[in-house]
């Protein structure tokens, strides 16, 4: 059973003191069979009270707020998590049975969330690849499966051409992006044939540094499968899920599961640095990293409002993240 130690830094320093900040934070490490939390402790700002809720989904998620005036916003998680082996699998009910079934659930909850279809301008271009490539008399698992190694080998891992606005249009027609990117293709492509899938957010830990999208926040899908239940098909990695991919949370896209967002009012310039630090031994403290941000963002011009605070450069951060 591999053992993670996860160090989430997020820090945002302002030009001039920000007042009345308030945020939502979704760094709560699922808890199921799969992934136990030996520990976690989420050091804020000015020590504010956070009070802990359960959304929609199942996410764990926290709110606090900062009334008084500060020039900084220290966002530190860190956690310990056990990751228990996924098994794959094993295809006991026919193809046909399965699709049936899959029928017969996509009005149901909760599966109905996880099959809504947003708008697609190259629909008759993805209907054509589904043609050519979906095999009915092949059970969902093969078919996502495909279409995990249709993104990997067709779309091309390249950093800094889209960012957390770009639609699904773009990233098909661009045929590259980033491990968020290929999420949200594999939802489409999903969904499309009547699987439900639900977008997941996390970290994917290091071994051998074969995997793109390590060392940072990562994201994935999930696929529902009849007779087994959830499964996860990384893109990105052309790879199921495995122990060494530990989720935060789950959605219907990447805006159900943002990591940290909120309102504050003061000045649109600041400096965002974001640092993702995972281990299989014992983190570096904090004391020794934070100086040393992986990513970085400055923000040299004003945002439409000034009491709107760096959510969207926040996101934009974030994808910046998944990058690397």
């Amino acid at each position: 059973m591999p053992s993670f130690k996860i160090k989430h830094i997020t820090r945002y320093s302002y030009s001039s003191p920000a007042v009345e900040c308030t945020n939502q934070i979704m760094l709560y490490p699922i808890q199921d069979a799969l992934q136990n939390l030996v520990s976690h402790k989420i050091t804020i700002t000015k020590n504010p009270g956070v009070e802990i809720f359960v959304d929609y989904f199942g996410n764990t998620l926290g709110m606090f707020s900062i009334v008084e005036p500060h020039t900084e916003l220290l966002i530190s998680s860190e956690a310990e998590v056990v990751t228990q082996e996924i098994q794959a699998p094993q295809n006991e009910l026919p193809a046909g049975d399965q699709w049936q079934r899959l029928l017969t659930m996509q009005e149901q909850f909760p599966y109905i969330d996880f099959m809504q279809q947003e708008a697609f301008e190259s629909a008759d271009e993805l209907q054509l690849f589904l043609e050519a490539t979906f095999d009915s008399s092949k059970t969902p698992f093969e078919n996502a499966q495909r279409f995990s190694e249709f993104i990997y080998k067709n779309f091309e891992y390249k950093q800094g051409i889209t960012s957390v606005e770009t639609k699904v249009d773009e990233i098909w027609k661009l045929k590259a992006g980033v491990c968020q990117d290929f999420a949200h293709v594999l939802l489409l492509m999903l969904r499309r044939v009547g699987v439900p899938a639900r977008y997941v957010s996390g970290y994917i830990c290091p071994k051998n540094h074969e995997f793109r999208g390590e060392g940072a926040t990562h994201a994935w899908v999930e696929a529902y499968l009849p007779d087994y239940g959830w499964i996860g098909l990384d893109p990105t990695n052309n790879c199921i899920a495995s122990d060494r991919h530990i989720r935060l949370a789950v959605g219907r896209n990447f805006s159900d599961v943002t990591p940290v967002k909120g309102t504050y009012k003061g000045s649109s310039h600041h400096v965002l640095e974001v640092l993702v630090s995972i281990d299989n031994r014992t983190v570096v403290p904090i004391e020794e990293t934070v100086s040393q941000p992986a990513f970085s963002y400055k923000s040299d011009k004003p945002v439409p409002s000034t009491k709107t605070n760096s959510y969207r450069f926040y996101m934009e951060q974030m994808q910046q993240q998944q990058q690397q």
